[in-house]
């Protein structure tokens, strides 16, 4: 349906329907932990993020350094042009261009310092963030897959990207700015009470009504922050889902209401802003009438005292520009208190990330196997992915070096479970897995898998070219033997027939690609990465009969010489198997060959006989 002829309005809704959406937006923002601030200040959090800065400490005190300096010119500045005034009062006009010259030379320093601070700051943050991503990647990366099962990719993207974007923000411009508004803070004041103590007593009358409406603010940001934070985090998710499955919203003519409930959260959205906004119309104002009246007060004073010869007018300028710039610093720290509190909220999601311990990990004993010769035993195996839900139970299975071993069953029998097991992406809670003699939780998990191969029943592709996909099994292969191993399974024709044959960019996921090529494809990188056990889940599920003969080549080509274990739904991928492993509500119910089964007519001839005869070209 073409985007003109969508009507987007929404129907005239009842009070229910309303009530109903309102109800889905609250459980939607409570629902899940991305979004809790947590502590106001959490110390332990804090030194843990210094902690990644501390390698660049030298060039972080180079930062304060000139950090420093900056602020002593600045501060200095209003104090020079006074002194000018002076000058100018006394018809002095030496004096006039000897600190105007001074003051020329003041602003060049502070700009030259400042550009520096600000290179050194940028340089540190983009280093400690991009350390912290990698240790981030390479923890994502350790965890199990009952971890990855449970976490959605939104959230962890949120994770990867918005807070740790939030820690950069803080660590590249916070840490100095906060540093030097509060230096320029100590400085003005210094320098105002050193001046004339009467005016800046006229000044400081002010701060006590700034403490309360700064407190004020204080504690009704941290509210509203969270809500637009949580609104927002909910709308990223949102649209991910939504163009991740916008085929399957076409498809069910879902574009309206997906729309209606995308308005509903921009609307949400937009109330916390405009809630933020109300709070941010009280602060700021507030801060600039205290400034100006701060300023009126002074000038007011300060015109008394000059008048009464009590004070010259360059002290008066210079203390109006100094009142000015008082409050300034105050402003901005308010501000970077809100920076602040995104910034313990996104250190207490990464570091609680980066504590999540890995449920599978090699054991301190744990050894390399060695070269692996494919003797694979399931020794009465049980399995549950919680408590109380038995997956697998009393699984005994054993396969020699290079047997074919097929399992069959209906949806849910535990098929899958099974080889993920056998690739330890998950450990038994009973039994054993052996290899070749070895329990697979006493030997690493590298020296295992390099020698496991792994087809999918849909294989993914990654961004890049034809060849690099297919390198992705062993990245050492050259060119001719990515070939070779592309003509092995039969990819190597249409890849010759594309304009730019094995160079061709891979769409996301793939989608340049059918879903027979795409399998043929992973085919050809399970070849290449010439696997000792062989893995295939219902690898032939998603083609059609012309291309499922070209992977049933391949799969003969691929499994010659190793020990497969497959899972299939089609019995033409499984009918010469040395083994056949029927198994029921997690149970093995039958094992032997395809006829050996066929004629003891039981759960398997059952199988066979309502779902695969179509597919069976021997009379059973």
């Amino acid at each position: 349906m073409a985007y003109s002829t969508l009507n987007w309005k929404r129907p005239q809704d009842t009070p229910e329907a309303r009530q109903r959406r309102e109800a889905k937006i609250e459980r939607l923002l409570y629902g899940g932990d991305d979004d809790v601030l947590g502590k106001a200040y959490d110390g332990r959090l804090l030194a843990r993020l210094f902690g990644y800065v501390r390698p660049y400490r030298r060039q972080l005190m180079w930062a304060v350094l000139f950090m420093a300096v900056s602020t002593a010119l600045s501060v200095s500045g209003p104090w020079i042009i006074g002194r000018a005034v002076d000058g100018i009062a006394a018809g002095d006009r030496d004096a006039l261009h000897q600190w105007a010259l001074i003051f020329a030379v003041v602003a060049i320093a502070e700009w030259l310092t400042g550009r520096r601070r600000v290179h050194i700051m940028a340089f540190v943050g983009t280093r400690v963030i991009t350390d912290l991503r990698a240790e981030l990647f390479r923890h994502l990366h350790s965890l199990s897959m009952s971890f990855h099962n449970n976490m959605s990719v939104g959230r962890l993207m949120s994770r990867l990207i918005g807070d740790v974007g939030v820690l950069q923000e803080f660590i590249t411009w916070s840490i100095t700015g906060l540093t030097r508004s509060t230096f320029n803070l100590l400085g003005i004041s210094m320098v105002m009470l050193l001046m004339e103590w009467r005016l800046a007593l006229v000044t400081f009358a002010l701060v006590p009504v700034m403490v309360l409406l700064t407190n004020y603010w204080r504690k009704h940001v941290r509210d509203v922050y969270r809500a637009t934070r949580q609104r927002l985090s909910i709308i990223n998710g949102y649209l991910n889902e939504s163009i991740a499955g916008i085929r399957v919203a076409r498809s069910f003519n879902r574009e309206r209401r997906n729309f209606w409930h995308f308005d509903d959260l921009n609307r949400s959205f937009f109330d916390a802003n405009v809630h933020a906004a109300r709070l941010s119309a009280i602060f700021f104002p507030g801060v600039d009438f205290l400034g100006s009246l701060a300023t009126a007060l002074v000038v007011g004073v300060g015109g008394w005292l000059v008048m009464g010869d009590a004070l010259s007018a360059g002290v008066l300028v210079s203390f109006v520009l100094y009142v000015e710039r008082f409050f300034d610093p105050i402003r901005e720290l308010a501000q970077r208190y809100n920076t602040f509190q995104a910034t313990m909220a996104s250190s207490e999601r990464v570091f609680s990330l980066l504590d999540t311990a890995p449920d599978l990990a090699d054991a301190q004993d744990a050894v390399d196997i060695g070269p692996i010769r494919g003797r694979v035993d399931f020794e009465q195996v049980a399995f549950r992915y919680k408590d109380n839900e038995p997956v697998l139970e009393n699984v005994s299975i054993h396969a020699e070096p290079g047997q074919r071993i097929a399992l069959v069953g209906e949806t849910g029998a535990g098929k899958s479970t099974v080889i993920r097991l056998l690739a330890r992406f998950f450990d038994v809670t009973g039994g054993a897995v052996m290899i070749d003699g070895c329990d697979v939780r006493r030997v690493t998990l590298a020296s295992m898998r390099s020698q496991m191969g792994i087809v999918l029943q849909d294989p993914f592709l990654f961004s890049g070219t034809l060849v690099d996909n297919i390198r992705y099994g062993r990245l050492s292969a050259t060119d001719e033997e990515v070939i070779a191993a592309a003509k092995a399974v039969g990819a190597h024709d249409f890849i010759r027939t594309l304009p730019e044959g094995y160079a061709t960019h891979v769409e996301e996921n793939g989608g340049n690609f059918s879903a027979g090529q795409r399998q043929i494809l992973s085919f050809a990188r399970a070849l290449l990465a010439d696997p000792r056990i062989l893995i295939l889940d219902e690898a032939t599920s998603s083609v059609d009969t012309a291309t499922e003969q070209i992977i049933q080549r391949a799969m003969d080509t691929l499994m010659a010489g190793r020990t497969s274990f497959v899972i299939a739904h089609r019995l033409s991928t499984i009918v010469n198997a040395d083994q056949i492993i029927v198994m029921d509500r997690g149970r093995v119910v039958e094992r032997g060959s395809h006829q050996a089964l066929l004629e003891k007519q039981g759960v398997y001839y059952n199988l066979y006989t309502m779902q695969w005869q179509q597919h069976d070209r021997e009379p059973a």
